[in-house]
Formats: C-alpha cells, structure tokens, sequence
C-alpha cells in the first residue's frame, strides 16, 4: 500500500495525522495522500493549496484527500480544486469508518464535512506509534470556547470537549503496559478540560488521577496550557511533582494590556509574570515556551516594545513568534491592520529575542546532570525539553541520568553516568 499523510500547521495536527495513517491502513486504502492543513494564518492556507498544486503535478494517478483546519472552515476554496478528490472535515478525519467506503462509487459526494458546532464528544485517541517510541500523545480535549478576536480555530474544532477521566487513565496504563516512559497530554485548550462535564472538574483532577493510579508512569508532560486557568491543584503538582515535567508552553500571544484586551484574551502580563513567579520559585528548572504574535491591529511601537520587553522577563526559551495574519470572519480582520512590513520587522526582532533566550539557556545547562529520554539517532530530550546529543549509543524511549559535557553550533552534547 501506498499511503502519505502531511502535516501542516500544529503538534495536535501532527498527532492526529498519526491517527489518520492507522485508520487509512485498517481500511486497507491505497494510493493515496492526505493533507492535514492549518487555518490559523492566511498564508497557512496558501501553503495548502500550493502544496495540493504541487503534489497534483508529481502524483496524477494518486488520490488526494483534505483534511484539517482549513477544509473544515473553508471546504468549497478546496473543492474548487480540481487536483483534491475529497474534502473530509476535522471530526470525520478521525472516525475510522468515514474511510472505510470513502471512494465507493456510490459515495459521489466531495465534500464530507458537517457542522464541528454540534459535536458533542471526543474519543481519546492515544498514538502510540508517534515519535519513535520515546513517548505517547494523548488527546484528552478537542475545541475551545473562547472566542479571542484573532483567532479562527474555534470554527474548525468546534467547542470545547473532554475525554472522561477514566477513559484517559485507562490509555495511559496501556501505554505504560506498552513501554512508554513519557506521556504527553494534548488538546485545542487543555486547561479547559473537564468544563463541559456534570461535575465540572478541572484540569488539575485528571493530571492527579494519571499520576495517582498510574504510579509506573516515569514522566507526564502538557503540551500547551493557558496559565490563566490553571487550578489550584493544577498548580500545586507543577510546583512539587517530580514526574511532571518542568517544561511548559504558554498561550500568551502578547506582553502588553491594550493588546490582550484588544485580542479579548483572559489574562493581563501581570497575570502571566504572577503565574511564571510562583511557579519558577518552587521549579526553578522551569522552562517556558509561549506563543507570541507580531503585529496584531492597532500595536504602535510602544506597545511592540512592551511585549519585547516582556519576552525577556519571562525568559521565555521556546518562543514560537507568528506575524499577524487576518482572517476573514474574525472582528481582528476589521481592525486597523498594521503595515506588513512593520509586522515582518517586528516579528523578526521578537524572533532574535528568543533565539538569545534559547541560547542562553542551553549555555547554563553546560556542566550540570540531567535526566533524559532517548528520542533517535542518539538524540535525546531533558526533562525541560533541551535537545541533546548523546556521546553513546542508546535504544529510543530509554531513560537515562547524563552529564552535559559541551555545547556547539547551539547543540548540547552529553556523556553517560
């Protein structure tokens, strides 16, 4: 079978790409590529459809599948193509019987998309196929209620839904029984997790019930939270939990208050210096990563100095800087837009920031003893997520305690103890 699965856009696309692979290969497809597109930048969906263009030119015979964020709020811009065979929406892509009679000759139809707003549930799909045995992605939540006015992913995940508790901790226990020695939890808006339930929990119950009847479980990691929902339990296992990871990617998106009003997020910068404040007081090998966008309508320089200024207070060393992209039916799109060239120059800037940030990170971690796991090829991740190059050989998803014994060309180099 010939099957190819590309990945646009975000680490849960890449996870649930993973998924899209194990249910084309159950159903026994064949010659066939599917594109799993972003939709948060115009120029997102640009890449999409000159990539559709392009594998269209390379692979005539083969059959071309859509699928993703940017099919789902915009299925006709695809089906308009005539390279795509089907558009197929963001809760279908991971129903393992939307393939199996997807190209039967009575399924005429090209577009195979619904309404993502009534979607009510989510199905807990652990990959445990992904990243070469070194750990397991766990979708524990799909969709976000918020509705920040840059942002068009609500409309191609839908609202906010959990993965019960139960169903969760039972996943992880098959991936510990299966070897993984690192989890990572992952969703649209995790910290959301458990609002749409009876009970309401949060976040903090079900990292504490994984950690709790999963004992055997070495390491846990989030993959992305919005600090200003973090519960108090949340917040008690990152400070004092050694088996979590002490590595955290935060939804920031700016550093100065009229542009997080103006991007109707929840937090203000005081809230996120409190929230790397406590945290860093008791986990001072705490590393952050943050999403940041350059340009957003209406930033004058001051305030794109207020948010450089605030990347190096925070310190932030996996600094992910997106320049400010409209998109069409968001209220950001009917704002005063700043120059394009501005927001290239400013998102250059914020981008030297975290590279400096990042540099100097690695630089400290010279000399010191680090826990690791082996992801390939003798490469391994820390427990604050520094990539490092093992001077031994090392089977994926080992764990291991090294020293780290050098840096060079920005790559950690460690030996073993």
């Amino acid at each position: 079978m010939t099957i190819e699965v590309i990945t646009m856009g975000c680490r849960l696309n890449g996870y649930e790409s993973g998924v899209i692979e194990q249910n084309l290969n159950q159903a026994g497809m064949d010659n066939v590529i599917v594109i799993n597109t972003c939709a948060v930048t115009a120029e997102s969906v640009r890449q999409a459809r000159q990539t559709i263009r392009k594998l269209g030119r390379e692979h005539p015979d083969k059959k071309i599948i859509v699928t993703g964020c940017a099919a789902q709020t915009e299925p006709e811009t695809f089906a308009a193509m005539p390279q795509v065979t089907k558009i197929i929406g963001n809760h279908e892509k991971l129903l393992p019987e939307t393939y199996i009679s997807l190209f039967d000759t009575d399924n005429t139809e090209k577009i195979l998309v619904n309404d993502i707003m009534s979607v009510r549930e989510t199905a807990g799909h652990l990959m445990s196929a992904y990243d070469n045995r070194s750990r397991a992605y766990l979708q524990i939540q799909n969709g976000c209620n918020h509705r920040c006015t840059f942002c068009i992913i609500p409309f191609g995940r839908g609202n906010s839904r959990s993965v019960p508790a139960g169903v969760v901790v039972d996943q992880v226990k098959q991936a510990v029984q299966k070897g993984y020695n690192e989890i990572v939890l992952t969703g649209v808006d995790i910290t959301s997790w458990g609002g749409d339930m009876p009970s309401t929990p949060h976040l903090g119950y079900l990292v504490d019930k994984i950690l709790t009847l999963v004992p055997d479980l070495p390491r846990l990691r989030l993959s992305s939270i919005d600090s200003i929902e973090t519960d108090e339990r949340l917040m008690d296992i990152i400070q004092s939990e050694k088996r979590f990871m002490p590595h955290l990617h935060l939804s920031l998106q700016a550093g100065d208050d009229m542009i997080l009003k103006r991007m109707k997020r929840r937090h203000n910068t005081q809230d996120a210096l409190d929230f790397c404040d406590a945290v860093r007081k008791y986990r001072p090998d705490i590393a952050f990563g943050a999403d940041i966008i350059a340009g957003f309508p209406t930033e004058t320089d001051e305030m794109f100095d207020n948010t450089a200024a605030f990347l190096k207070k925070i310190n932030v060393v996996y600094a992910h800087i997106f320049p400010f992209s409209p998109r069409t039916g968001t209220p950001a799109a009917k704002m005063p837009q700043v120059e394009k060239s501005v927001i290239k120059r400013r998102a250059a800037i914020l981008r030297k920031i975290g590279t400096d940030n990042h540099t100097a990170f690695m630089e400290s971690l010279v000399g010191t003893q680090q826990n690791i796991i082996v992801e390939q090829n003798n490469f391994a991740r820390t427990e604050n997520f520094a990539y490092v190059k093992l001077n031994f050989d090392a089977d994926a998803g080992t764990l291991r305690k090294v020293k780290i014994s050098a840096i060079r060309d920005n790559i950690l180099y460690a030996d073993g103890l």
